[in-house]
């Protein structure tokens, strides 16, 4: 081997241990919080999923498990339109519930979605039965978008509201009921004899 083909293959390996590192270093850097599968517990992945811009909202949120975009107003109304596509089929227009349960009550199936560290492990990484996890349909950044939507039209009680600080909870005020919750609970309260 020459000295100029062994140069040229230092410098392929050399640039093939740049991008690994630079690879590894991204997937690991990514959170430094550490998020967990809402059922098994373990560490969730972030090599995988859809791609998506790093945004200042991204960071702070994988470093701090707090969501910037909640008090956003633009941000929420794309969330909004987001929420339309990708969650009410199952979660309802108004989020009222239909196959997947309501998402502005208090009664949260998985108690850790009451954080926003909570909300996103479930939406991202997934849950039981049908909350399959939405990281190959969402981008980190779309997932706190629509999360900044769903915490906006709570109509649940503010002590079950820990996304919020203890100051926002004493000012909480709820957004009002939609109808077709009302009707479902009224349709579910009658058949069970309540």
């Amino acid at each position: 081997m020459t000295n100029k083909s062994k140069s040229k293959s230092m410098i392929k390996k050399t640039a093939c241990l740049v991008a690994l590192a630079i690879g590894l270093s991204s997937a690991t850097a990514f959170a430094d919080m550490t998020f967990r599968n809402a059922l098994s517990g373990d560490p969730i992945d972030f090599s995988f999923g859809k791609k998506g811009p790093e945004t200042e909202a991204t960071k702070h949120f994988m470093q701090t498990g707090e969501n910037i975009y909640n008090k956003d107003k633009d941000v929420i109304t794309s969330g909004e339109s987001l929420f339309a596509t990708a969650c009410a089929g199952c979660h309802g227009h108004h989020a009222e519930g239909k196959i997947g349960p309501a998402l502005g009550d208090s009664y949260w199936t998985y108690p850790r979605a009451r954080t926003d560290a909570g909300m996103f492990e479930v939406v991202y990484d997934g849950a039981r039965a049908m909350m399959g996890p939405q990281r190959n349909n969402l981008t980190v950044d779309e997932i706190l978008t629509v999360m900044a939507y769903v915490r906006s039209i709570n109509w649940g009680d503010a002590e079950d509201a820990l996304w919020l600080s203890e100051e926002e909870r004493e000012h909480f005020v709820p957004a009002p009921v939609p109808e077709e919750f009302k009707e479902a609970m009224e349709k579910f309260n009658e058949s069970n004899g309540k």
